[in-house]
């Protein structure tokens, strides 16, 4: 299924959060679809059983953290094959230049494509990185990473705009925004810079982040 130009949203929540687990962020995702959503975004097999329920396209990624790389997100094609298996129709990988414990962006790509027969959703940070990834046959470009590696620290509080807008000019591939898109304003303003679509995951699907907003910014001292 190809991502239509929409809100993407994100429905991941850690093992520390209440809200972790397949049965959650199925609800999650049935919400997100009928609030208008076009994709979900979930993480591991488990999750990604769950949000399918909602028939939209799905994005998978397979975290895998290790204490010696810096690459978590479908480090390599073991994790691939099984948000493939559960059910993802995209999968969303890390394709910076990071050091990681598995194949190199070329060959993910490629095996992804070529033997699991899904798109490749390749999350990036720079323009090079973004560019590379284009070149290596990913079908979405995203700028899931950008304020997140160290060649983009320090982290702004806002989206890279400068980044979407770039990316949006010099690729023939649809480039998805993503990454502290907060508001509905900066949503548009994401848009409007040349996105495709739009993830948002945060201030939709976690009840406890959204809170602490409210508590820290509103409620006087």
């Amino acid at each position: 299924m190809k991502l239509t130009r929409g809100l993407i949203v994100s429905c991941q929540a850690r093992a520390d959060n209440p809200l972790h687990g397949p049965q959650f962020m199925g609800a999650m995702a049935l919400a997100a679809r009928d609030g208008g959503a076009v994709a979900i975004r979930a993480n591991g097999p488990e999750d990604i059983v769950a949000v399918r329920a909602a028939g939209l396209p799905v994005i998978g990624i397979h975290k895998v953290f290790s204490d010696r790389y810096p690459v978590y997100i479908t480090p390599h094609f073991a994790a691939a094959a099984a948000i493939v298996a559960a059910g993802a129709t995209i999968v969303a990988l890390d394709c910076t230049n990071r050091p990681r414990d598995g194949e190199a962006p070329a060959v993910l790509v490629r095996r992804i494509r070529e033997e699991l027969g899904a798109e490749v959703f390749a999350d990036i940070s720079t323009v090079d990185e973004g560019l590379a990834a284009a070149d290596l046959g990913a079908t979405y470009v995203a700028t899931t990473l950008s304020g997140y590696t160290e060649a983009t620290q320090p982290k702004p509080a806002e989206p890279d705009l400068a980044l979407l807008e770039t990316l949006a000019a010099r690729l023939s591939v649809p480039v998805v925004a993503e990454g502290r898109y907060n508001t509905p304003a900066l949503v548009r303003r994401g848009f409007e810079a040349g996105a495709h679509a739009v993830v948002v995951g945060t201030m939709i699907t976690n009840p406890r982040e959204i809170t602490r907003l409210f508590v820290g910014e509103g409620v006087p001292r």
